[in-house]
Parts: C-alpha cells; sequence; structure tokens
C-alpha cells in the first residue's frame, strides 16, 4: 500500500473549544465527503486500499480511504477513540457490533446472540459510533471503487484486529500508530 500523505482540510469545531463529539466528526466526514476536489484528488489502486490523512476539527485523526472491489477491513476496534465515516462514492457495508470489551488479559471471547448490526451505506450516507464499537468495512462491489472520510478523537492509540468464526471473537493483533 502507498504511504499516507497528509491533506489539509478545516480544523473548524463546532463547539468552542471542546474535544469534537461523533455527531461533530460525522459532520465533518459529511461536509468532506462533498467535496468534490477533496474526493477526486484521491489515487485509486485497483489492486489495494489508498488514503490520505487530513486535518480532522479539534485535533481528531481524519482519513480518506479509497476501496477497490473487493476490499474490506476485518474485524477491528479504534482503541477506545469514538468517530464517524461517511462514504464519498461507491457503496460500502459495515457489519459491526456495540459491546464493551476488557482492555487486555484475554483472546477469545463468545458473543451474546443479536448484537450483530448490518448496514449498507451508499454514497452520501454515513454513521457515527462509540468508543466500544467493533465492525469491519467492505466494498462488496465487483467492479466499482468506493471512497470514503474516516474521523476519530481522539486520535487512533492503537487498533485491535480480530478474526470471527460464528459467535465466537479472538483478539489477533494489536497495531499501534508507528505501523501504519
Amino acid at each position: 500500500m502507498p504511504v499516507p500523505s497528509r491533506t489539509p482540510f478545516s480544523r473548524q469545531v463546532s463547539r468552542e473549544g471542546l474535544a469534537p463529539s461523533p455527531a461533530d466528526l460525522l459532520d465533518f466526514a459529511r461536509r468532506v465527503a462533498a467535496d468534490p476536489a477533496v474526493v477526486g484528488a484521491l489515487p485509486l489502486d485497483p489492486e489495494g486500499r489508498t488514503w490520505t490523512r487530513l486535518e480532522g476539527p479539534g485535533g481528531a485523526e481524519a482519513w480518506l480511504i479509497g476501496w477497490p472491489p473487493g476490499a474490506e477491513t476485518g474485524w477491528h476496534d479504534h482503541g477506545g477513540s469514538h468517530g464517524a465515516f461517511v462514504t464519498a462514492a461507491g457503496e460500502l457495508t459495515e457489519r459491526s457490533l456495540s459491546v464493551p470489551l476488557p482492555s487486555e488479559g484475554w483472546r477469545s471471547l463468545e458473543l451474546a446472540d443479536g448484537l450483530d448490526r448490518l448496514r449498507v451505506l451508499p454514497e452520501g450516507r454515513g454513521r457515527a459510533f462509540g468508543r466500544n464499537h467493533l465492525h469491519q468495512v467492505e466494498n462488496r462491489s465487483g467492479n466499482l471503487h468506493a471512497v470514503s472520510v474516516h474521523a476519530y478523537y481522539p486520535p487512533l492509540p492503537l487498533i485491535r484486529r480480530y478474526s470471527r468464526k460464528g459467535s465466537t471473537l479472538r483478539l489477533e493483533l494489536v497495531e499501534r500508530p508507528e505501523e501504519w
């Protein structure tokens, strides 16, 4: 994958001096996703995801991400940060859970029934999420790229990656910012 670059965008915070809320991050992601100049500047790769770093509101971490057909993230969380994302082009599908997990000392958990959510997010649609959010995002299209805008606060301290088989969630890897 290419090395991420940084693209400036508004650092405006809607609530004076306060850390951005999930709603603020969603508003930011919507504004960026609606800007054809920013979205159109992202280079797209037919083989893998591409991304560029954006200036998020109030010190938030933000990314513009390109998804070739069939690309997906695998199950992951955002290390306790809250966030939002919006599809800027194409369509993304999100499978998600919102469940507090122990911070350490476990390798696998059996999930209760009824926790799974499935959302299809076409262009212009998105969602905000809290600190206990785990998800997998994918571009299910067989031939079209998708582009999305993501924002997180506080900036991601880590990302935990999981495997999932039925109702069993297994912690596989913890990534730190210097690794992405």
